[in-house]
């Protein structure tokens, strides 16, 4: 899947073959598609959606690679994920993604309507959905979804300082 943007329903490359993905599993696949970005110069952060135990939708930062302003992990992997279930709306699934979501990427999960959204480490600078907002679970707006936080945040948090380091 990976910098594919056709949407596949088919399983992640790396996916253990016949299991339902627990969370750090799932993460784990998340960080895989982040040091997919890494190689192309974006930012590494690679996002995961899940539906009935199996990935449907593996995505990347793309904003180098595109010019794309949005082309963030978790815009593309929805995307991928709607055009896999056929829907925008995707009730079903898990996002899974490496670092806490922005305002744009907050606003896209609900949007989606996704339920379920885990991320690795926080963003006290941008993050949207506990850092500087909780917009994905506001109970002003017409959608929530429940999060969890901190899957695999020490891996996560690692590759983003060795990329930022190395880019000083």
């Amino acid at each position: 899947m990976g910098s594919n943007p056709t949407p596949s329903a088919m399983a992640h490359p790396d996916a253990p073959v016949g299991a339902s993905l627990d969370d750090e599993a799932a993460m784990r696949l998340a960080l895989a598609e982040a040091r997919a970005a890494e190689a192309h110069g974006d930012v590494p952060i690679g996002a995961v959606v899940v539906r009935a135990g199996r990935v449907i939708a593996a995505r990347h930062n793309e904003r180098e690679l595109t010019g794309d302003p949005t082309a963030h992990a978790e815009v593309l992997a929805l995307r991928d994920a709607a055009a896999a279930v056929g829907h925008w709306r995707l009730l079903d699934c898990t996002l899974y993604v490496t670092l806490e979501p922005c305002a744009m990427c907050a606003g896209a999960i609900v949007n989606s309507r996704v339920p379920r959204v885990v991320y690795a480490a926080t963003d006290p600078k941008a993050g949207a959905v506990r850092s500087l907002f909780e917009i994905a679970d506001d109970p002003r707006l017409n959608h929530r979804a429940e999060v969890a936080a901190g899957v695999l945040a020490d891996d996560a948090a690692q590759l983003l300082k060795a990329f930022f380091a190395a880019r000083r």
